[in-house]
């Protein structure tokens, strides 16, 4: 189950002069290259014991103040985030032979910016934030659909739904952020971009 990367390299001279303007190039080319869901990310937190987990979510937003994503506060991920801010994020886009990996702190945005995001949703999308205490036990798929049933007849298509109280969203704050490329014979290229009182600076990783 060896797959031998005959891909291009990845050079310095090739990079962007900041992570985000370097994610900008090859998120393009994943969503051009016809990858399914390119802005599918691995999500890694930790609780406050150092107990790791992950789960994928969709990036929703990046630019040079970070990358968000959207989650019920009270979801595991959400309480993690709340006792240890530290966040990883992964985009695998195996086709392309690539991965990008994120890392940084986590913040909530602004109640503004996560309205505003609301109501791009599909409405079943609202409902279900709503009917969904994300992360928490539910007897049955039954209970689950009766909770959207009776949320869907309060607010009928067209019936504004308001913003859940404990749903919003999370910036996270790159402090490095690492360009990966297969290569032949596992001599990958790791290109990582580290934040600095100064900038961002470069360095290359041994695959």
């Amino acid at each position: 189950m060896r797959v031998h990367y005959t891909t291009e390299g990845l050079a310095e001279a090739d990079l962007a002069p900041d992570p985000v303007q370097q994610f900008t190039r090859w998120f393009a080319q994943a969503a051009e290259g016809g990858l399914f869901e390119p802005n599918a990310m691995v999500v890694s937190t930790a609780d406050t014991r150092g107990r790791p987990s992950s789960r994928t979510v969709l990036l929703k937003q990046f630019d040079e103040r970070g990358f968000v994503f959207y989650t019920n506060y009270g979801s595991r991920k959400g309480r993690e985030i709340a006792g240890n801010p530290y966040v990883s994020l992964l985009f695998p886009w195996y086709p392309l032979a690539r991965q990008v990996i994120v890392s940084g702190t986590a913040e909530r945005t602004g109640r503004d910016e996560t309205a505003a995001y609301f109501r791009t949703r599909p409405h079943g999308s609202q409902l279900g934030a709503w009917a969904s205490e994300q992360s928490s036990t539910v007897a049955s798929r039954a209970e689950l659909d009766r909770l959207y049933t009776a949320l869907a007849d309060r607010y009928p298509p067209g019936e504004q739904v308001p913003v859940p109280p404990e749903w919003g969203g999370f910036r996270v704050v790159p402090e490095t952020v690492e360009f990966w490329q297969g290569r032949e014979n596992r001599l990958h290229d790791r290109l990582r971009y580290v934040r600095t009182d100064t900038g961002w600076h470069v360095e290359r990783l041994c695959p």
